[in-house]
């Protein structure tokens, strides 16, 4: 099938190519950019008039707690930092079942879809006895939704009585963790070009996971040629915690167990010295910028431009939706370039950059070259948003009005070459029963732990 994408209203193409008259889409991938006045070179079986349509390239999500769907605006965790947060929320995610884990993760990618978000990544570190099959779930759920994934298996191991933060019935043994952590990988990961499905190992946090898991963890996942995965610098309690037990900073800590690597992408990023985002920028690490949840448990600012001038890949995550409390990758554009902006000035951070940010900065964190933008023999991930919303009336430039006025609902998304949404709706999907059904677990999982 050879679909034209004809005649966007506006089409970002990072300033990479002439396509004024629309893309060309032939079977999975992106086969022909159509200049002004132009048309395709030969004949197509589509044309979908894109003349009231911003054309993007899908937005790629790289962090994210799905099961976190289930806890949002959770009374006992509000107006709280980082780790009175989690310890408020772990004795109630300790009750996740594995049917939880597999609807909150469809829920969460049906939310980014509809956001225009065609590629994300899950960090699912918590697993107990009723949720011993979570990736299992996870992996059937976004199958059934459509969204291109990338899933961690992530781990804790380190819980409260050895000097951890999380609750014991929360950590597994580590043999445990690393040989599920094997039979992932071998089960599901798929590593060639326009793969829908990878899979990365991804350790929660220093004050969760043990030295031993870390660096062995790190040895499995190259021996796999898989991506790593994990929190760092998030909080100044984080660097405290650090410095307590490890006596070294957190990024002393990364190189220490062999993590200061390009195979590596690290969740917030916030609180790096200068010479230490010199080293992370020399070594190849990716930041997962995630301004929503930064700003709501008041963690601090990502230094997004000095990461990038050094190197750093930089891409943007939603993170947890406990966190945020949403899952809509659009307006998370939109926070970065706000909060950037508060850091930087106006005149430093465009809607440009941080939709580049969003594609191919976030495509380079999960080492993916075949995605994040709109250039011929890329897969055709697009999203497509109408701007006839009155928040949109008067705008005089489309692709910065998409970011400046707040855009949040994709008209139409494409996948590998096919719609998974269309006139703002999920196709294949009964998303009406998936939310009563995801509001009922809720409630369950919420009521299974006395707030009071």
């Amino acid at each position: 099938m050879r679909t034209w994408i004809k005649s966007p209203l506006a089409i970002f193409t990072n300033g990479k190519g002439h396509a004024e008259n629309g893309i060309v889409i032939d079977g999975k991938t992106i086969s022909e950019w159509v200049a002004a006045g132009g048309a395709p070179r030969e004949a197509v079986d589509e044309v979908f008039d894109a003349s009231a349509h911003v054309v993007i390239p899908g937005l790629i999500n790289t962090h994210h707690h799905y099961y976190q769907t289930l806890t949002r605006a959770t009374p006992c965790a509000l107006n709280k930092e980082l780790f009175p947060w989690l310890k408020s929320l772990y004795p109630i995610w300790a009750g996740l079942t594995d049917e939880m884990v597999h609807v909150s993760t469809q829920l969460a990618c049906a939310e980014l879809l509809l956001s225009g978000c065609t590629t994300s990544s899950d960090h699912h570190y918590l697993f107990t006895d009723r949720s011993a099959n979570a990736m299992d779930a996870q992996v059937e759920a976004v199958r059934e939704i459509g969204i291109r994934a990338v899933v961690t298996r992530g781990s804790m191991s380190v819980g409260q009585k050895n000097g951890g933060l999380p609750p014991e019935n929360t950590v597994q043994d580590e043999d445990q963790i690393l040989n599920d952590c094997d039979s992932v990988i071998q089960k599901y990961h798929d590593p060639m070009p326009g793969s829908m499905l990878q899979i990365a190992l991804a350790p929660c946090s220093p004050f969760s996971v043990s030295k031993d898991l870390m660096v062995n963890v790190a040895e499995l996942a190259r021996i796999h040629k898989v991506k790593l995965h994990t929190h760092l610098a998030e909080t100044r309690d984080e660097t405290d915690y650090c410095l307590q037990k490890f006596n070294c900073r957190p990024l002393d800590y990364l190189e220490n167990v062999n993590w200061l690597s390009s195979d590596v992408w690290l969740a917030h990023g916030i609180f790096f010295e200068d010479k230490e985002i010199h080293k992370l920028g020399g070594a190849g690490v990716g930041i997962s910028h995630c301004p929503t949840s930064n700003m709501m448990l008041g963690s601090g600012q990502c230094r997004v431009l000095e990461l990038q001038a050094n190197g750093c890949a930089v891409g943007i995550g939603v993170d947890g939706s406990a966190s945020n409390d949403c899952s809509n990758m659009m307006q998370e554009v939109r926070q970065a370039l706000l909060l950037q902006r508060l850091q930087y000035g106006a005149a430093r951070v465009s809607h440009q950059q941080v939709l580049s940010m969003a594609t191919q900065g976030s495509a380079r964190c999960l080492g993916r070259d075949d995605i994040g933008a709109l250039a011929i023999g890329m897969q055709a991930d697009l999203a497509l948003f109408k701007l006839d919303d009155t928040r949109f009336c008067g705008a005089g430039d489309p692709l910065a009005a998409l970011v400046l006025c707040g855009a949040d609902a994709a008209d139409c998304v494409m996948v590998a070459g096919q719609w998974k949404v269309k006139n703002q709706a999920l196709l294949g999907v009964d998303l009406e029963t998936l939310k009563h059904k995801h509001s009922q677990l809720a409630h369950t999982l919420q009521q299974s732990v006395n707030f009071q």
